[in-house]
């Protein structure tokens, strides 16, 4: 019998690196059981034990999701606490924190706790939209192109390619003309429909590389599907490069829909924290010293895309012990 275990990195544009980890044992000619593929029972649960340890041990994952359990408590709770409309005028105008106001008023007497509670959640529904459906595309375009290959590959690719240098900005002002209201679902799936390019690309080269290895060879000799190939025997060699590729994709999403809130070409309705930011820009909350109406949302989006990219770096170390023997 002989082992494989092939690692291929990936650098997105932008982002940090992520490592994809994969294995591949050859056939036996006595049947073997496996739980995963390429992977014996036994090198299986180490290695998943392996993982476990130095993820509970990581320093960088296990502040990062403090910091995501956090915000995502208050996210759930801050509207229970706070019910009812978060733009509504419940207070004194402009007044600082109190014991009734934990972050204050704005200008209009509104209370920026709830909106910040209702901004988060909002935040984290548009990341995980639009990363999760950009995700989707990456993944299938670039498993698709990678492993077919030929003619198919070339017009996938140019596909890619067309998107990746579309002016994201312009073709939101397009939609924006013709979109009378604009809700957090049209923003996160205008996100998800063109931040997907370099995930493809970064898939498809990791496919390219895989669908070589000997058990795709005997997957396909064996009559199964290319649907099958890819989702049995390649995806699952990659898990761990697409789940950091999500992570990513998770962040970026959150970012551009914060770019978008505060340059006024967000929603139209509901609250987000891009969208307290920008308005405490538009009515001049610095100028008038009302640090607890921009703080609290700048704060917040630099604490969730910093989180989540330090996770990816932590994941990246436990997934590949080169980095952690560094």
């Amino acid at each position: 019998m002989s082992h494989q275990t092939p690692t291929d990195r990936g650098v997105p544009p932008g982002g940090s690196p992520v490592t994809a980890l994969t294995g591949a044992v050859a056939p036996h000619e006595a049947p073997v059981p496996r739980t995963a593929p390429g992977r014996l029972p036994s090198e299986t649960v180490g290695r998943r034990r392996e993982i476990l340890y130095f993820a509970l041990h990581g320093r960088k994952v296990l502040v990062s999701v403090a910091i995501l359990l956090v915000l995502l408590v208050i996210a759930v709770v801050g509207p229970i606490l706070r019910p009812g409309d978060p733009n509504a005028f419940v207070g004194p105008l402009g007044a600082p924190p109190s014991a009734d106001y934990w972050f204050g008023t704005t200008t209009f007497g509104q209370d920026v706790f709830a909106q910040f509670a209702s901004g988060l959640t909002a935040t984290f529904l548009v990341g995980l939209t639009g990363g999760g459906l950009a995700a989707l595309i990456g993944m299938t375009v670039g498993f698709v192109a990678g492993y077919r290959g030929g003619v198919l590959d070339e017009i996938l690719n140019m596909i890619t390619n067309v998107v990746l240098v579309i002016p994201t900005l312009a073709l939101l002002l397009v939609v924006t003309a013709y979109l009378s209201a604009r809700g957090l679902f049209v923003e996160a799936i205008f996100i998800g429909l063109t931040s997907w390019p370099w995930a493809a690309r970064a898939i498809r080269a990791q496919t390219f590389s895989l669908k070589t290895r000997e058990f795709v060879d005997l997957a396909r000799m064996s009559g199964a599907s290319s649907l099958r190939v890819i989702f049995r025997e390649i995806a699952p060699n990659m898990s761990s490069y697409l789940f950091l590729t999500f992570i990513l994709l998770f962040g970026g999403s959150i970012l551009i829909a914060a770019s978008l809130d505060f340059i006024g070409l967000g929603p139209t309705d509901g609250t987000s924290l891009g969208l307290m930011m920008y308005n405490a820009v538009a009515w001049s909350a610095l100028q008038l010293g009302m640090w607890w109406w921009f703080i609290p949302p700048g704060l917040g989006i630099t604490a969730i895309v910093g989180a989540l990219y330090v996770m990816n770096v932590g994941l990246d170390e436990i997934f590949n012990p080169r980095l952690r023997e560094a």
